[in-house]
């Protein structure tokens, strides 16, 4: 069994939450494509080897993020690939054509993420290879929900709920990375690249001076960014940020060249000055959220 596979059919944990070592903020790190344990049934029921079923991971994304919890902030990471299970879903997004039988009336099947293979149960990785050599049945897809997906989204909900009451108000922070290929502009015209890619849903998942903060943040770090192009936020996003009352969601995309060789999905030499300089922006952006918190209550 080849490192990183699970016996069977199970991932145990399939997550964990690693708890703030310091006082608590109202911060949550949320890392849910990051997950590298693969099930061995799911290997061997793909066409696919394992280094092309990685490509759809955010590699060592959570390795990145870990410093939160020295912060004050837990961190929320997924053992299971995306490629698996993808939370960042409604609950039921499938693809009818992957599975043998009917779908129950209550499955989204017209999304447009189902439409380009991505969906909840994903039948693509990013290169647009099927993952599948035959139709699952809809009783796995459904097991793994139940056995995944709700409870890592009743995990989250709970880290949210328990920054909320403790703070007064929460702010998520989901976690991704995407392809060097696919990163944006970071100015109309250059042929420069975006480094970050923060997603709020064009405002609507958090507050704008959160968003603006953490912008000048990495700006001033030497980093560029874009926002919401191609990346404004997913499920999570769009689920968990509801800024009137006072829970906010950002996404923040990193971009794989400044960290990964993306052929053979190993770290480079950047990896760990990458993590540090992570950790020194977002030090000073937690250090600044008392004062942003104030002037946001103030102006309701």
């Amino acid at each position: 069994m080849a490192a990183g596979d699970a016996p069977a059919d199970m991932v145990e944990p399939p997550f964990e939450i690693v708890p703030p070592t310091a006082p608590l903020v109202p911060v949550v790190f949320n890392s849910p494509h990051s997950g590298r344990v693969y099930p061995a049934e799911f290997i061997a029921a793909s066409r696919l080897d394992r280094l092309t079923l990685r490509r759809s991971e955010d590699c060592y994304i959570d390795e990145l993020f870990s410093w939160c919890t020295g912060l004050g902030a837990p961190l929320l990471k997924a053992n299971f690939p995306r490629a698996y299970l993808d939370v960042n879903r409604e609950p039921f997004e499938l693809d009818p054509d992957m599975f043998a039988d009917r779908l129950p009336a209550h499955a989204n099947t017209g999304s447009p993420r189902v439409a380009g293979g991505l969906g909840t149960i994903p039948r693509i990785v990013c290169e647009h290879e099927e993952i599948y050599r035959k139709p699952l049945a809809y009783s796995e897809a459904e097991a793994r929900i139940a056995r995944l997906y709700r409870p890592y989204h009743a995990a989250l909900a709970g880290l949210i709920d328990e920054a909320s009451t403790k703070c007064g108000w929460a702010l998520l922070i989901d976690c991704h990375s995407m392809p060097s290929s696919a990163a944006p502009p970071v100015h109309a015209g250059t042929g420069a690249r975006a480094d970050i890619v923060l997603g709020d849903r064009y405002g609507s998942s958090c507050d704008p001076g959160l968003t603006s903060l953490l912008d000048d943040l990495f700006t001033a770090g030497g980093l560029g960014v874009a926002h919401n192009k191609p990346y404004a936020g997913g499920y999570i996003t769009q689920t968990y940020g509801r800024p009137r009352y006072q829970r906010h969601a950002l996404q923040v995309e990193l971009n794989r060249g400044l960290y990964l060789n993306e052929r053979t999905l190993t770290r480079t030499v950047a990896f760990s000055p990458l993590r540090a300089l992570m950790g020194e922006i977002f030090a000073r952006f937690i250090a600044s959220l008392p004062s942003a918190a104030a002037t946001r209550v103030a102006a309701e």
